[in-house]
């Protein structure tokens, strides 16, 4: 697989707005070709008019397996391989844990987890065969340091997408040392995420310190090139979660960022 951006294809989840639609515009402006999936035409089209016409629509709902093979097989058949699979379809939910329903429970599951298992299983027999691919899952800052108590289940969701990628990078690492599995870890994104939650919550986009989906964009879109497997979004990121991990009473450090982001 080429180690330069220029025609790149990176299947982008979630497209359709926020860190999708922001990727998919920097994967074009960098030379790639952006295959774009959501649910939506509409909004994907909207998107796709701005990456030059340089990006695929294809619309699916990633939390049925069949539709996300499906896309697996267009595009293999429209491009003639996939490069990058970059799993960033997601939701919040506003609810703490003492009140989540099974209802509750499923979704956060299905729509953030489930749709990155079935992706991962889905293209892994294209770049075994290549033996070389590139995996990114679009992770959560909350998915290691879960100092938001209503975004309860969706840390949970987030906590589980790290320990499969993990894990799917074990299992490769013997045989096929040239596919990357990734995650990167974002914090607070101005996008429309909160409003969108499941039970609504606060806006992110007005509180603060949010970075904007462009910045977060060219951070993933770098990793395509570093093929580093663990990234954050912010710098002192991983050093404060490495700090609350390493504490000798975490419940300390949880009780402050807890409180910190009240403010």
């Amino acid at each position: 697989m080429s180690e330069t951006s220029k025609d790149r294809v990176v299947v982008i989840t979630g497209a359709s707005a926020g860190i999708g639609a922001a990727l998919a515009a920097t994967v074009a402006q960098r030379g790639g070709r952006p295959v774009l999936v959501a649910r939506h035409r509409a909004a994907l089209e909207a998107v796709a008019a701005r990456c030059a016409g340089r990006a695929d629509v294809r619309v699916a709902d990633v939390t049925r397996r069949a539709e996300v093979e499906a896309v697996v097989s267009a595009t293999l058949h429209a491009r003639g391989r996939i490069d990058v699979w970059v799993n960033n379809a997601g939701r919040g939910i506003t609810r703490v844990v003492s009140q989540l329903t099974d209802e509750d429970f499923d979704e956060m599951m299905t729509v953030n987890v489930k749709s990155v298992l079935y992706a991962m299983q889905a293209v892994l027999p294209h770049f075994r065969a290549r033996r070389a691919g590139h995996i990114i899952n679009v992770s959560s800052m909350l998915g290691r340091a879960p100092f938001v108590p209503f975004r309860s289940a969706y840390s949970a969701a987030k906590h589980a997408v790290n320990g499969l990628t993990v894990n799917l990078r074990l299992e490769l690492a013997q045989e096929f040392p040239d596919i990357v599995v990734a995650a990167v870890h974002p914090g607070i994104v101005a996008t429309e995420f909160g409003n969108k939650a499941l039970h609504g919550g606060p806006d992110s986009r007005q509180l603060p310190g949010a970075q904007s989906a462009e910045e977060v964009a060219a951070i993933i879109a770098d990793m395509m090139d570093t093929r580093q497997v663990d990234v954050y979004t912010r710098p002192e990121a991983r050093q404060a979660v490495a700090a609350y991990f390493a504490a000798d009473d975490m419940a300390a450090v949880e009780r402050r960022a807890a409180m910190s982001f009240r403010r």
